[in-house]
């Protein structure tokens, strides 16, 4: 009888789900419907803008060139009169007639100094088209990367969730592309490569105010927030031997300004992070207490798997056959933002695995 009881809850539970979630999916297509339309509008805009520009151009550019030809033909045909005058002058008798009228047709009207009409003989709007073409490649490579990750989270989206991968190529399904947010990095933190690769520097660097800059902490976090099931790698090098680079995640509400706990990775409750280097083993921090794992050494690649609705978040050694650096179970209250804290002269890579 028990065991019938837990069965018809646990179905219960389950039609309960579906329901919800057919709510649930078809409110997120018919966002997805708004959303869409909205930015066709928002390119369409864009295109009427870019045809109006160009015309209005063009018709300035005829406008003021039918000007200068009116003008020379009027000249032209002014002149021509003017010879044929003057040839008909030697047949007249009268010399006074004839040095009065070749006085008359000699002085010209103000005209054209055609010095001053350069002619483009083979205009082109190449430019003008490249530049589109190039807006065109941009945004179908943000677009490829964007709805990548849409794509992935979709897929990932289960009501009886799918066990947790145990090898790099199942964590890889999960895969999200990240980059580095520029408005987030202390000025000590030079970013590179597509803004997939962050290096310590000694010197500040000029970068202008923004409220969610760390103003002192050598820290930079993603643009993306990463939700449901995701994975990253990344590379890391303390090149100094004196530096350590911490690989972190935070909620958005993380401090920016001053050097307080609030602020340092791993000091408070809003974030969490993985400290390495390569003359000391691994540690954690949480809530500004620290943990010193047990394992040796890791290598310069690690995984990151983060789990939002479960409250996982794991790294992996990938050199050493995913071995398990360290996992936390815990409640995820917020979306997170991956993010890095660097020392010495440590440098930090974001790894692109498709």
């Amino acid at each position: 009888m028990k065991e019938i009881k837990q069965r018809e809850k646990k179905l219960q539970e389950l039609r309960d789900a579906v329901k919800s979630h057919k709510c649930f999916a078809q409110a997120a297509v018919e966002d997805s419907e708004r959303i869409f339309t909205e930015l066709i509008h928002s390119i369409e805009k864009r295109r009427s803008e870019v045809t109006q520009l160009i015309k209005t151009q063009e018709n300035t550019a005829v406008s003021r060139a039918e000007g200068f030809m009116k003008k020379l033909e009027e000249e032209i045909a002014d002149l021509t009169r003017r010879n044929a005058e003057l040839e008909q002058l030697p047949h007249t008798n009268e010399d006074i007639h004839f040095l009065q009228s070749f006085q008359s047709l000699s002085v010209l009207s103000k005209s054209t100094d055609l010095a001053n009409i350069a002619v483009i003989p083979h205009l082109s709007l190449n430019d003008v088209i490249e530049e589109i073409s190039l807006l065109k490649g941009q945004l179908e490579d943000f677009c490829k990367v964007d709805i990548e990750n849409v794509s992935q989270r979709v897929r990932h989206i289960q009501i009886v969730p799918t066990p947790e991968p145990k090898t790099r190529q199942g964590f890889l399904q999960y895969y999200c592309h990240l980059s580095l947010d520029p408005n987030t990095a202390n000025k000590n933190l030079s970013l590179s490569r597509g803004n997939t690769e962050v290096i310590r520097t000694k010197r500040d660097l000029q970068y202008p105010d923004h409220p969610d800059r760390f103003n002192v902490c050598p820290q930079v976090l993603c643009k993306r927030k990463v939700y449901g099931r995701s994975y990253w790698e990344v590379e890391w090098d303390d090149d100094d031997d004196f530096g350590w680079v911490s690989i972190s995640l935070a909620y958005k509400s993380v401090g920016r300004k001053g050097k307080g706990n609030e602020c340092v990775f791993g000091l408070n409750k809003n974030s969490w992070r993985l400290s390495c280097c390569s003359f000391e083993t691994p540690r954690f921090y949480f809530n500004n207490k620290k943990t010193t794992l047990a394992c040796p050494r890791v290598s310069s690649r690690i995984g990151v798997y983060v789990d939002h609705s479960a409250g996982t978040l794991a790294f992996y050694d990938i050199f050493n056959k995913m071995t398990l650096i360290h996992r936390v179970q815990t409640t995820f209250t917020q979306p997170l933002y991956p993010g890095f804290k660097l020392s010495g002269q440590s440098v930090v890579k974001l790894i692109r695995c498709r």
